[in-house]
């Protein structure tokens, strides 16, 4: 009982030990934590960096790296880290190499100090510090030592190890940065690295020759097909470059060239009946493709599944500028999964979704629901979706069409205005690029005019207004609804809609005209009414009088003016001669002070119309606005000389123009896809685009692109080296072809068929021959018998004679 006492004992002493020491660890823990984030003076940094030992080392250079990435005052301790550059630790190394690359240009005549020492470290046994010296040293800013870095990329580009020849290739654009005069030198270079045998060098090299030079294509014309073949292994920054580089390429070095496809004519019941050739060139007319253009398009299939999104958007744009239709419709699903990604990655996949589909608008549509909008999709996105589902309403099938308008109708009723407006005019759109559903898509915006929000009702009647533009004569009783809802609509722009309209209207007859009515009930209220408002008002009574006056006094039959279809397009002086030429002549008296005074016609009808236009004129004339009152005397002049009225409806009775409503990124179809000028837009980014934006050069013209057999002196050999690997299958078809066992007796090739009688055959002999050696062999045995009978008869004898 007292051992087990005493085990007991111990057992708490050595807990409570445990205990203790942890805390003790922890507490010291903290403690160095804390004066880790401490600044050190500067004695004893220098004393840590000067020490022999590597830990004291290591603990300076750690807290002078932190104080210079806090923009502490580092400099005073250049001479102490870089005389530890020669160090063979490599965490060491590391971290002078980090302080070397931040100071070199403060200090560069210290830094040439420690060239010699990085120099040497070239030729270290480990390729990491090999390849940590030439990133190191390319990345000294100092333009003396570019001649030692042109010599150290040299011996890079002939390193063993990929990932110094990898560093060889960065450091290019930095030496060339350092000094352009050594690049004929660094081209040399680049030709070598771009036809490695590892793809881990070639991405690095790509992206050095389109910094570098990238208008030299003759130095890709031996690797383009190893290129092409590289392209799948690479990481993403090195299938950026070479995308870039290879669509650029193909654009300078393959034509296109179109095919018509051939239409097979109807035949009759007999086959040889109504066919003379059997086909004519009345077909589609396609592209007809590069076999090493379709090499590079095929290679960029398996890039649409990369994790990248850049990546999926860039092959997406090689198909979009260099294949055909069935390429283009490939890279569609891809584009649409990046909507599945953060709203980030989202709304620049949708900015590239949106220029795609204004191309090509049906792959799309299997998609629609895609772009429904949600309800943690932000504005931007949203309005981007209305956009794709616009563009692909017209090819949709009938209920797809009524889920896309269900889809508008609801965010009509959104709390963000913004959205509202944009919903309302994607409603237009849709009737406008389809006018089978235009009807409906009417009756969809008539419904959004009981709604209580002013800026939905005015969005909708501007929709409305370009709806009824296109076909008016169909649009009548919409008008006369219209004026219907001016008693309980109070938003300026949307009264403003409505007058305007009925006054486009204003020409019909009497029986169906409304203008005069609703020009007599706002002529009561004129003195409330906006200042949109009263422009329309004037401009409706100016056309009902001017209607007026054409019935009841028609123009002279020699002055008359054909208003035809299309835009007013003289400017003032020429409407005046053309009036002068009718013999049109201003009827008022010269003024003789600036208060103009109106006089009264000397026959005025008593009609109310007359009396309405010269009440307008009147309420006008003491108005606070100077653009109202301008505009009426304008209207008051034209209308001055009732017989003379030929001027007056050149400039009131015009035809509209019909309205047409673009796709709101219509104006960045010519940019291209991936690039950040398509997300900025015209606007900020302007026509060219923003600065360092490359569009594609042109297509090269048929006869005039390089010779093929540029490319065939890498594509007869092998890629990775001077012997092309050959499958054994082919080899074996070469001894059987070179030996002749692959033919028949008369030349020919041979078939199933005579193999098998062949190997028939060869089983007959072989059965044949077996029988014959049975038979030989039993002969052979009969014999040998025979001669041991004969040989013992012999010996019997010889017997028989010894014994006598």
């Amino acid at each position: 009982m007292e051992s087990i006492a005493r085990i007991s004992s111990m057992l708490d002493t050595a807990r409570d030990l445990t205990l203790e020491a942890a805390s003790a660890a922890g507490s010291a823990r903290s403690i160095n934590s804390r004066s880790s984030n401490k600044d050190l003076p500067f004695p004893v940094v220098k004393k840590l960096l000067d020490s022999r030992s590597d830990r004291d080392i290591l603990e300076g250079l750690r807290k002078v790296i932190s104080m210079m990435y806090r923009s502490k005052p580092c400099l005073p301790f250049f001479s102490s880290v870089v005389k530890n550059v020669a160090s063979p630790n490599i965490e060491i190394k590391k971290l002078v190499y980090i302080y070397l690359l931040h100071y070199a240009e403060s200090e560069p005549d210290l830094a040439l100090l420690s060239i010699n020492t990085i120099q040497k470290s070239l030729t270290d046994q480990s390729p990491q510090v090999r390849a940590m010296a030439l990133r190191v040293m390319s990345g000294i800013r100092v333009p003396v030592i570019s001649q030692i870095v042109s010599l150290a990329i040299k011996r890079g580009c002939a390193d063993m190890s990929p990932y110094v020849r990898k560093a060889a290739a960065l450091a290019i654009p930095k030496c060339y940065r350092l000094d352009p005069n050594t690049l004929p030198q660094l081209l040399e270079y680049l030709s070598t690295l771009l036809g490695d045998r590892q793809y881990y060098v070639v991405g690095p090299a790509v992206i050095a020759f389109l910094e570098v030079s990238p208008d030299r294509i003759d130095l890709i014309h031996k690797h383009y097909r190893a290129l092409v073949k590289k392209l799948v292994d690479m990481d993403e920054w090195g299938q950026l470059a070479s995308l870039r580089l290879l669509t650029s390429y193909a654009r300078r070095c393959f034509p296109v060239r179109m095919k018509r496809l051939k239409k097979n004519k109807s035949k009759g019941f007999y086959d040889d009946e109504g066919s003379d050739d059997g086909q004519d060139n009345s077909g589609e007319e396609v592209q007809v493709l590069d076999p090493d253009l379709e090499l590079f398009l095929k290679a960029c299939k398996p890039l649409l599944s990369s994790r990248n999104s850049a990546v999926i958007v860039s092959t997406a744009r090689c198909f979009l500028h260099l294949g055909n239709l069935e390429y283009i419709d490939t890279a569609i699903g891809p584009l649409v999964a990046l909507l599945r990604s953060p709203q980030d990655i989202q709304h620049i996949a949708m900015f590239n979704i949106v220029a795609v589909c204004l191309v090509r608008p049906d792959p799309f549509v299997r998609y629609a629901t895609h772009f429904l909008a949600s309800s943690t999709d932000a504005p931007e996105v949203s309005r981007l979706k209305f956009e794709v589902l616009t563009l692909i309403f017209p090819h949709c099938e009938t209920q797809i069409q009524g889920l896309i308008l269900s889809e508008f109708e609801h965010f009509t009723r959104s709390a963000d205005i913004a959205l509202v407006q944009e919903s309302v005019r994607a409603i237009g759109r849709c009737a406008q690029n389809d006018s089978a559903t235009s009807a409906r898509c009417l009756r969809l915006l008539l419904n959004q005019l009981s709604s209580q929000d002013g800026n939905l009702i005015a969005e909708s009647l501007t929709v409305i207004r370009h709806l009824i533009q296109q076909n008016p004569q169909a649009h009548v009783k919409t008008v006369i609804r219209l004026a219907k809802n001016l008693d309980t609509t109070t938003n300026p722009q949307a009264r403003a809609s409505i007058i305007w309209l009925v006054g486009e209207f204003s020409g019909l007859p009497e029986e169906d005209n409304i203008a005069p009515d609703v020009l007599r009930i706002l002529a009561k209220g004129f003195a409330d009414e906006s200042e949109a408002s009263k422009l329309q008002i004037v401009l409706l009574a100016a056309k009902v009088y001017l209607h007026y006056l054409n019935r009841t006094a028609p123009p002279p039959v020699d002055a008359t003016i054909e208003v035809t279809n299309g835009t007013l397009a003289q400017d003032a002086s020429t409407l005046i001669d053309l009036a002068n030429e009718n013999g049109w002549q201003d009827p008022r008296p010269a003024p003789t002070n600036d208060n103009i005074e109106d006089k009264q016609p000397p026959s005025e009808p008593a009609h109310p119309i007359p009396l309405l236009w010269n009440y307008i004129l009147h309420l006008t004339r003491y108005d606070v606005s100077y653009d109202l009152r301008d505009r009426t005397r304008l209207y008051r002049a034209l209308l001055a000389n009732p017989s003379s009225t030929q001027l007056a409806s050149l400039l009131l009775l015009a035809p509209k123009p019909v309205p047409h409503t673009p796709s709101p990124s219509e104006n960045r179809m010519g940019l291209l896809i991936g690039s950040s000028s398509l997300v900025i837009g015209v606007e900020a980014a302007g026509a060219g685009g923003m600065m360092g934006y490359e569009d594609l050069p042109e297509w090269v013209k048929e006869g005039e692109e390089p010779d093929m057999k540029l490319r065939d002196e890498v594509g007869a050999k092998e890629v990775y080296g001077e012997k092309k690997v050959v499958p054994a299958s082919r080899e074996l078809d070469k001894a059987v072809e070179s030996k002749g066992l692959g033919k028949s007796a008369g030349g020919k090739e041979k078939t199933l068929d005579d193999w098998l009688a062949e190997e028939e055959e060869a089983s007959e002999e072989e059965s044949s021959e077996g029988e014959t050696e049975a038979e030989s062999e039993e002969g052979k045995e009969d014999e040998e018998t025979e001669e041991e009978e004969s040989e013992s008869e012999e010996e019997g004898e010889r017997d028989r004679l010894v014994g006598h």
